[in-house]
């Protein structure tokens, strides 16, 4: 079966400033799509903030393997129980990946447990993206480095966990580096982070770029059967334990019951 993935764009910027709108006619999350569908294992389809739960009900999160989010303007917008919703279906198994200023997004830093935080300067500067693992089902096709003429600089340090894996360093023409591309596994869901993508450059046109998001797509799918409830704490009484004990001292909970949280 194709990969379900959705695009969920913020769709903000591209309604109220005619430098994005000329860029990104249809929005930045349609740009993303049509290169997307350009693979036959991929089914896309796109979300944005304005639809209600923002196209992000239950029922299509639960057929969805891959979420792509690009957000800004309107993090706060984002409605606290959709953000749950999100990082219940990445702990148990949808792959998430998150776009340029989607590290400041309330899902990522969310999954992150962290601020989240960095450098950035806004002057249309050269950035190269510098591989560092060749071998890396998310470089496939890439060569050890490319460039976007124009982007908005971010700029360590970078306020997230160690990822597992680092698969991209950016260097800017002001001299500032970046991870660019991390990986992280959160619950049973696999979460990529990658940087560029600035709204008033063309980004989302380069060829290298739609590659790396392609690579991405595959990388994050888990064909494994979804966690049923990947919250679930279950209190195991002493008779279903799996070797015979006998019960010792006093205890605060009695059998069955959840326990706090």
């Amino acid at each position: 079966m194709a990969i379900r993935t959705v695009v969920w764009g913020e769709n903000v910027h591209e309604q109220k400033n005619e430098v994005v709108r000329n860029i990104y006619p249809d929005g930045m999350h349609t740009c993303i799509a049509r290169a997307l569908s350009d693979d036959k294992d991929i089914q896309v389809t796109t979300a944005t903030l304005q639809e209600p739960d923002h196209g992000l009900t239950e029922k299509r999160l639960a057929e969805t393997d891959v979420l792509i989010w690009w957000g800004h303007a309107a993090h706060g917008k984002v409605e606290d129980a959709v953000v749950e919703r999100v990082c219940e279906a990445v702990w148990s198994g949808m792959g998430l990946i998150f776009l340029h200023s989607a590290h400041f997004s309330k899902p990522f830093k969310r999954l992150m447990g962290s601020p989240c935080n960095l450098t950035w300067r806004e002057a249309g500067e050269r950035e190269r993206l510098w591989v560092t693992s060749r071998n890396h089902p998310i470089t496939r096709g890439l060569p050890d480095h490319f460039e976007l003429e124009n982007e908005e600089m971010y700029g360590e340090p970078f306020g997230v966990p160690e990822p597992l894996e680092t698969v991209f360093v950016s260097w800017f023409q002001g001299g500032e580096v970046f991870r660019s591309g991390l990986t992280y596994k959160r619950g049973a869901g696999n979460v990529f982070y990658f940087r560029p993508g600035h709204e008033t450059y063309p980004t989302y046109h380069d060829k290298n770029v739609q590659t790396v998001i392609r690579n991405a797509v595959h990388w994050a799918h888990n064909p494994m059967q979804r966690l049923a409830d990947p919250k679930d704490a279950p209190n195991v009484p002493v008779d279903k334990a799996p070797e015979k004990i006998e019960e010792r001292g006093p205890r605060l909970h009695q059998a069955g019951e959840k326990g706090l949280r």
